[in-house]
């Protein structure tokens, strides 16, 4: 699915200004793992992306960061090492950390119950990413998924 993001890259965000508008594009990410969806206890398992979250990563990542997670963010939502609540105050209901090339990266997701027209359907949404660079970013979340081997726990 990363392939559409890019298209969805490439067709609306790319070569655009600092903070200008972008046109609300809703594109499908990826599914849930049945194991990932009971533990955040979702219904419906589909991940989308938005052209403003797009937009917003594009004007305030460096660009080789930018570039690795529209590559790789099916991966951190479909495949998390760690699932975190997020904290209060903070946009969006779960924090997914993966590891990637000895890199911590971290995905912000919000669970919309319901559609609402032209801002998308019911699902998961990609509210931000980004790689995580001190070791402690971590602490204050409520850990409440992580894979330890190859078994999940809770």
């Amino acid at each position: 699915m990363s392939d559409d993001i890019q298209h969805l890259y490439k067709k609306y965000i790319k070569g655009t200004i600092n903070k200008a508008p972008v046109e609300n594009m809703v594109i499908l990410v990826c599914k849930l793992t049945n194991a990932v969806k009971n533990v955040i206890n979702c219904v419906e398992p589909k991940v989308y992306a938005t052209s403003r979250m797009l937009k917003h990563l594009y004007d305030s990542k460096p660009a080789e960061e930018f570039e690795f997670l529209i590559r790789n963010i099916d991966k951190v939502t479909k495949y998390p090492d760690i699932i975190y609540k997020n904290k209060d105050g903070k946009r969006g209901d779960f924090g997914f950390v993966k590891e990637i090339n000895n890199e911590l990266y971290f995905c912000s997701l919000e669970i919309k119950e319901s559609s609402d027209g032209d801002n998308g359907p019911a699902g998961i949404y990609i509210v931000t990413g980004f790689r995580i660079r001190k070791k402690n970013y971590s602490n204050g979340y409520e850990l409440i998924w992580s894979w330890k081997g190859d078994n999940p726990s809770s």
